[in-house]
């Protein structure tokens, strides 16, 4: 309503401005062009009296009736004193009398002047100049126009521009209503569907069509509507999956402790194998909650001041602990690293980065496999792939890995000891850095895992 309101005192602006500037102009105009014709036939008579040395009727006469018609409605000659010598108006009461207008004084003080007012329907137009002799005021001319045939000119422009502004109001008033009633409904819909989400009916999409502004809004409205309504179920699922993966443990350290307080006469070793397990899922329960609190603080975007890093002496700490989980399980840990690999973060999340890949690769490769990280420059890019040759990923599940507590074999990945959180973690945080992840199945077999993070100059 008040854009509809606006818009209305906008367009009657333009309507007073479109009814006031010609007329303005035209007057303005007017105005000028009387000044040069008055002008002009003033100095005509100023020129056949400038002859005589002094002014009187009979020789003001004589030479004003040499002078061609005019057409001005009066003219006036007066002697240095004021006093009228020559009238052309009819009733001729004038002459000898003494007049005082404001142009004839004006030029008796030897000045040009001149004035012209528009009213009641006619231009009235006055001029008056010194008659001069030998560089004396012997007399003045003066003259006067009554004019309204241009009046009536402009009467007739300010007529028709009249019923040119009703007939432009009306129409463009017709279509304001239409277009703010279309404007109005586009608006009551975006804000019906604004109200829908925020109740929480993230499914309510905004029906606005076409190609305008509204319309637009609308289709980001509903963009921003997916996005939202993508990340409600996907804040769901996490919950629900956070909650079974905490559930997991959490029942099997009751289970134990009730056995253990159940059984009164429990022998020593199977106590104290109920106690260890206790602390292999407590173990885990504490790595549940470890990721959950890190993926919160990615969530958030509370990271560490980022700086420099060099990866080799990172990648080398890493591979120094795990190469010990991997002679365990009797798998080949080999890497290929170049100098000068330098990326822009802190050591912890890179730390955690080649963990969580190489722990994984090391988990889900069989006994007697192998495990080759390789860290090279490329560009302006550094490059870190971890590869196995394992069972490898189905095709299907490799756009799906980096997801939260996403598994491909649940059973297989809890008996490994994974919280469904590492390769989330990884993707996090090597995005927020400006990077890069992405997982590949060999050609031979196995999995391969590249990232790339943009280069950073050395410290």
């Amino acid at each position: 309503m008040q854009f509809g309101l606006s818009y209305i005192a906008i367009i009657i602006a333009v309507l007073a401005l479109m009814n006031t500037y010609p007329l303005l102009v035209s007057e303005n105009m007017v105005f000028r062009s009387k000044a040069s014709s008055m002008y002009s036939g003033v100095s005509v008579m100023v020129s056949a009296l400038s002859g005589l040395d002094h002014l009187t009727e009979e020789n003001v006469a004589a030479a004003m009736s040499v002078t061609e018609e005019s057409g001005l409605s009066r003219i006036l000659v007066a002697d240095r004193s004021g006093r009228v010598l020559y009238d052309t108006r009819e009733s001729r009461d004038a002459v000898g009398d003494y007049v005082l207008y404001t142009e004839l004084v004006q030029a008796l003080m030897g000045y040009d002047a001149f004035s012209c007012i528009y009213e009641n329907g006619a231009f009235r137009s006055r001029a008056s100049s010194p008659v001069l002799y030998r560089n004396e005021i012997v007399g003045a001319v003066y003259a006067y126009e009554y004019d309204r045939e241009q009046a009536a000119l402009l009467e007739e422009l300010q007529g028709n521009l009249l019923r040119l502004s009703a007939v432009v109001g009306v129409v463009v008033l017709g279509l304001s209503w239409l277009l703010s009633a279309l404007l109005a409904r586009k608006i009551q819909a975006l804000l019906t569907a604004i109200r829908q989400v925020r109740e929480g009916a993230y499914s309510h999409r905004a029906r606005i069509f076409g190609r305008d502004e509204i319309a637009q809004i609308g289709r980001e409205f509903n963009s921003l509507t997916d996005r939202l309504q993508t990340t409600e179920s996907a804040r769901r699922q996490f919950v629900s999956d956070a909650s079974h993966e905490l559930k997991t443990p959490l029942a099997a350290i009751r289970l134990l402790s009730d056995s253990i307080l159940e059984t009164p006469h429990m022998d020593a070793a199977l106590a104290r194998e109920f106690v260890s397990d206790i602390g292999v899922e407590a173990d885990r329960l504490s790595r549940i909650t470890e990721d959950l609190l890190r993926l919160t603080r990615l969530d958030s975007g509370i990271l560490d001041k980022p700086g420099p890093v060099e990866l080799l002496p990172v990648l080398e700490q890493v591979l120094r602990m795990m190469s010990l989980l991997a002679q365990e399980r009797g798998i080949e840990l080999t890497y290929h690293a170049e100098e000068g690999c330098t990326v822009r973060g802190t050591k912890d999340e890179i730390y955690q980065v080649f963990y969580n890949l190489i722990d994984n690769a090391v988990k889900y490769t069989p006994q007697g496999g192998t495990v080759q990280v390789a860290l090279r420059r490329e560009g302006d890019e550094v490059v870190l792939t971890v590869e196995d040759n394992g069972a490898g990923i189905p095709e299907a599940e490799l756009t799906r890995i980096f997801e939260r507590f996403y598994r491909v074999d649940k059973a297989r990945s809890r008996a490994a000891g994974g919280t469904g959180l590492g390769l989330a973690i990884v993707s996090d945080t090597v995005r927020r850095r400006g990077g890069t992840v992405q997982a590949d199945n060999r050609f031979l077999g196995g999995a391969v895992f590249t990232v790339r993070w943009p280069a950073e100059a050395a410290p």
